[in-house]
């Protein structure tokens, strides 16, 4: 059976958008909705599946220059959808349990413009093509870009103790990496990001990022019992290194975390300098998709 997600090219918002409603044609398992408008107005998409009472909630390209983050999650989204369709198992694990215990909530590009910028270059006739070059000066093809098109650290936005962050981040002011805005919430993304959690009231958030193959579980000793279990579990699936805290606010997993109560984790995929070349998907997307896998079967089976 041919695939539609080709993981060899990177994923702009274009290609993005135009597969995930192939994927939905051909596997009629989920449906597609817009959470919200990007600075640029692109519509960021929202995909859910399965009709279990347990949310779980995957999300990529947080940061423009780890658009592999949304290869992976495409790549991951067929995979399930295809296992489903055929009654076979992802990660060894049966997707039909999956589907029918578990509600998947996918937001595959959180950072639409960014990641466009990055792939695609500037677009001489949207807003802030002359800005960009100013705010970005300092980096060569715009590959270390990380914020969203007007200079905003999408991942520093979130009501955490946002307060540390504004005081301690270098740039005072837009920037293409990690200046955390003038307030929280200050950024469409982050407002529709911020509005999809409340809606859909997830019990579990996975963010995707790059890189250093570990990830992080805990924030401010507000997470679950849970969640050390299901870290043990990660890291024995998947060779990534468990880490429960590191000395940062203002994340999405984090205002999950101090929101709720509840399940985050924030997966950092690969190795090397972002962007992370494709080169080392393969050796990424099989730790990547045990862990997404494993996150849906513990949750479907409590």
């Amino acid at each position: 059976m041919m695939t539609i997600v080709n993981e060899c090219i990177p994923y702009n918002y274009e290609r993005t958008i135009t597969d995930l409603y192939r994927l939905i044609s051909k596997y009629p398992y989920g449906r597609i909705e817009s959470i919200g408008r990007s600075v640029l107005g692109k519509q960021i998409p929202h995909l859910l599946i399965g009709h279990g009472s347990h949310v779980v909630h995957i999300n990529a390209s947080f940061h423009a220059n780890e658009w592999i983050t949304t290869n992976a999650l495409m790549k991951f989204l067929e995979t399930y959808l295809r296992a489903i369709y055929r009654g076979e198992r992802v990660a060894g694990i049966d997707a039909q349990l999956l589907y029918e215990n578990i509600t998947l909530s996918i937001v595959p590009i959180v950072n639409p413009d960014g990641v466009n910028l990055v792939i695609d270059g500037i677009n001489v006739h949207e807003a802030y093509s002359a800005f960009i070059p100013y705010i970005g000066r300092e980096v060569n093809d715009f590959q270390g870009w990380k914020a969203n098109i007007r200079g905003v650290d999408l991942n520093n936005q979130f009501p955490a103790y946002w307060e540390i962050e504004r005081e301690r981040k270098i740039p005072k002011s837009p920037h293409f990496r990690d200046f955390p805005g003038y307030a929280p919430l200050s950024e469409p993304e982050a407002k529709a990001m911020v509005q999809v959690a409340k809606r859909y009231q997830f019990d579990c958030v996975i963010a995707l990022h790059t890189q250093g193959e570990e990830f992080y579980w805990g924030y401010m000793n507000k997470e679950p019992m849970e969640a050390k279990e299901m870290a043990e579990y990660f890291e024995k699936v998947s060779g990534y290194r468990a880490v429960r805290t590191i000395d940062s606010h203002a994340g999405y997993k984090d205002w999950f975390i101090l929101e709720t109560g509840k399940l985050g984790f924030t997966l950092e995929l690969g190795k090397g300098i972002n962007p992370i070349p494709l080169s080392q998907f393969h050796i990424l997307y099989p730790k990547t998709e045990s862990i997404l896998a494993n996150a849906m079967n513990m949750l479907a089976c409590k």
